[in-house]
């Protein structure tokens, strides 16, 4: 899949991947590196299918609001509005809201986080959150707010990676594990995806459900995406750099040589609010 090329790991968080940068201009290259590597992400097949999914899943007749949190660059929410749905993109990264706005000027973009948003109680019709609850340290709030915003009957899906799970062919399986784990074990929700369905239970929603979508990903532009899980291994310490070196080493040769392989469970989730609201 694809918000998957770097994709899942830059699009890990739109709203969080670059909010460290040293200075003003380190921060405008990364956004800019990060908008290249979620627009290469979002032309792939399988995202495209995937956000479709999720727009089935909101079920939303024209007119509705629904609100998309995490928004990014704001592709899901022009993509809504061009269904006769009334979107509002809510994301807590200025910069990533900046780029929103200049790319589709008719949409409607809010600076907020998952945990606090811009909505009275029970004021919207859909909730949709992509890639979102893994970098949160308590994804519960986030549904929470979620159930809070939706009037009764209303619709939530969420989308997300399972961080923790993700496949690498390689001649050290152990390494890779490794690798894999310590990017995972940086995130605040690394296996929220396998969650979201006894999330939406444990938060109250109604008529749940759950699906997975493997996407399988074999060409060299998935570098990126293991150039960035073996660095930050290494800057974590789990593993030294030299060994993170020959790991990204074999890796091109794959890329090189046409044998790179890199599977990725995507999780996606639906339910709607109680009929009556809460108490």
């Amino acid at each position: 899949m694809g918000s998957m090329s770097e994709n899942q790991q830059a699009a890990s968080s739109p709203a969080t991947a670059h909010r460290d940068a040293a200075s003003p201009a380190t921060a405008h290259r990364d956004t800019e590196a990060l908008l290249a590597v979620l627009d290469a992400a979002d032309a792939l097949p399988d995202a495209k299918r995937l956000r479709e999914r999720s727009y089935e899943l909101l079920a939303l007749a024209p007119d509705s609001t629904v609100v998309d949190v995490g928004c990014g660059a704001g592709r899901a929410v022009a993509e809504l509005g061009g269904r006769g749905v009334r979107a509002v993109g809510v994301d807590p990264d200025t910069r990533m809201l900046a780029a929103a706005r200049e790319r589709w000027p008719a949409g409607d973009f809010r600076e907020a986080g998952a945990e606090e948003l811009p909505f009275a109680d029970g004021s919207v019709r859909g909730y949709r959150a992509d890639k979102v609850l893994h970098v949160l340290a308590e994804p519960a709030r986030a549904v929470a707010e979620a159930r809070r915003v939706l009037c009764p009957g209303g619709r939530i899906v969420l989308l997300g990676q399972d961080w923790d799970a993700i496949m690498i062919d390689s001649y050290d399986p152990p390494l890779t594990r490794a690798i894999v784990h310590a990017r995972a074990d940086l995130l605040g929700a690394p296996r929220a995806g396998r969650q979201y369905r006894n999330l939406l239970l444990d938060g109250g929603f109604t008529d749940v459900t759950a699906e997975a979508h493997t996407s399988v990903f074999t060409a060299a532009t998935m570098l990126p995406l293991l150039i960035r899980l073996a660095e930050q291994a290494s800057a974590s310490g789990a593993i030294a750099r030299d060994v993170a070196d020959a790991w990204l080493a074999e890796q091109r040769n794959r890329a090189e040589t046409d044998r790179l392989l890199i599977a990725i469970p995507f999780f996606a989730a639906a339910a709607s609010a109680p009929a009556r609201p809460m108490s």
